[in-house]
């Protein structure tokens, strides 16, 4: 049928039409991708999206959130923090993320004490957390601990030659000091020989390791803090008995010697007296923490037959470590004969008590129906040094200071989330179904294309 030259031009019309019409329609929805996204994660669990509480704490957090990650220019690297901060954005737009050489700022990262590994600094509100390791579930913790904006108190003992928290010195916690003041944490110091009582708003009172001992008057205000119900961290030296009467009080005891562990050289360390921790018993405290500690000179402790308090073993030498009771010089042996005990063994505790408070009972007001339930923590580390400004930098140490006292201080929410493992990684075949599939692809495979295409070259020859 011939086709007059009118309807040819229609057909041509309508079908420039149709194209132009298709054209808009792919211009229409690419315009939208660029202001709306849509995703689905189609993986069997979930693994490329946030879990739920993840998502709720992110609904609850109204300002604006900065990522730093000093990391050194690894395209691997990047590319993993920012596919796992990319699912965060997803919920919350005005998150941002920033990276910087480390090489390029060194002032500012010796300022943060960011080692050779880098870190990751989370800020929200003015404050900020340091992730040395960085996943779901320690970013979303992070983000939590900067969401509590109430103000703390913290009251370290002085008078007797303890580390200042806002001190200078290598031995002093100043720089821990200045840490616990970005997280809105305030370090108050007292001396009870001039001021004898602990103030109402401390949440903790520090003890760290003093030089000379404390008077019998101090020493029974301490107790009866204690007793009350008061959290206490207790941070003491090999050979310091200054503060035997408060360890015997909480059921704790001090061995003779200084903890020396021979595996420290494993990490370059040739010093026998500096303790590493990397594998923690499970606490609150240590609840996903995967970082290295250093504690540089360390005393064992050991747990009473009788005590009050619920303990548990919180930091534990290696297997090759034994308490040294002579000199550190030279080379140093183990001796079975002496007073002298093999490792492993636990140099802190983390110690509570359920006890019933009753917040009227100072004005004589107090009954049972209005007393309340409470939780009592204490810390004892037989280590004084792994806080202070000499030691604090090294790898997970003011990590795990500033988990101990949020823990202590009862500010220690924490969202547990599964690690997501993926399912049916691997497929388990056998050898004959191996065979069957390498000979269907190599021969059989390639023998029927070919047959199809002989026979449809036969069948066009043919007409």
């Amino acid at each position: 049928m011939k086709i007059s030259p009118h309807k040819h031009q229609q057909i041509r019309l309508k079908n420039g039409l149709i194209t132009l019409a298709l054209l808009c329609l792919l211009g229409t929805l690419a315009w939208l991708s660029t202001r709306y996204s849509a995703e689905t994660d189609i993986t069997g669990n979930s693994s490329n999206s946030l879990s739920q509480a993840s998502q709720k704490l992110l609904d609850s957090l109204p300002d604006k959130i900065q990522l730093i990650a000093y990391i050194k220019k690894d395209p691997s690297l990047r590319n993993q923090i920012a596919q796992l901060v990319d699912r965060y954005k997803r919920h919350k737009a005005d998150l941002t993320l920033t990276f910087i050489d480390p090489d390029s700022q060194p002032d500012k990262t010796r300022e943060l004490n960011i080692d050779a590994t880098g870190a990751i600094i989370v800020e929200y509100q003015g404050r900020t957390e340091k992730l040395n390791f960085i996943d779901e579930l320690s970013l979303t913790n992070a983000l939590l601990q900067l969401a509590n904006a109430d103000e703390r108190w913290v009251t370290f003992l002085t008078g007797h030659g303890e580390r200042a928290p806002d001190g200078i010195a290598n031995f002093d916690l100043g720089q821990f000091g200045k840490e616990l003041d970005r997280r809105k944490i305030k370090a108050q110091t007292i001396n009870l020989a001039t001021v004898p009582a602990i103030p109402d708003n401390s949440a903790l009172l520090v003890i760290t390791a003093p030089a000379v001992p404390l008077l019998a008057g101090e020493i029974e205000l301490i107790k009866r803090y204690i007793q009350q119900g008061g959290n206490l961290l207790l941070l003491t030296d090999p050979g310091n008995s200054r503060l035997d009467a408060l360890q015997q009080l909480i059921g704790l005891r001090q061995l003779p010697g200084t903890l020396v562990d021979s595996s420290s050289k494993l990490y370059g360390i040739n010093d026998p007296s500096f303790v590493l921790a990397g594998d923690y018993i499970p606490h609150p405290i240590t609840q996903g923490f995967q970082t290295i500690t250093v504690y540089p000179v360390t005393a064992a402790l050991e747990i009473g037959e009788e005590t009050d308090f619920q303990p548990v073993e919180l930091l534990k030498s290696a297997p090759q470590s034994w308490t040294e009771t002579g000199p550190i010089a030279g080379k140093i042996l183990f001796d079975a004969d002496g007073d002298e005990k093999q490792g492993p063994l636990v140099f802190a505790y983390a110690l509570t008590r359920d006890l019933d408070k009753n917040p009227s009972t100072s004005s004589g007001q107090g009954s049972p129906e209005h007393s309340r339930r409470v939780q009592q923590r204490i810390v004892v580390v037989g280590d004084g040094d792994f806080l202070s400004n000499a030691y604090l930098g090294n790898v997970g140490n003011l990590d795990m200071g500033l988990r101990m006292i949020n823990w202590l201080i009862h500010d220690d929410r924490f969202i547990d989330i599964p690690a997501k493992i993926a399912t049916d990684k691997s497929l388990q075949l056998s050898q004959i179904s191996v065979a069957v599939i390498g000979f269907g692809f190599l021969v059989i495979i390639p023998l029927l294309l070919m047959g199809t295409g002989f026979y449809i070259w036969r069948k066009r020859k043919q007409r």
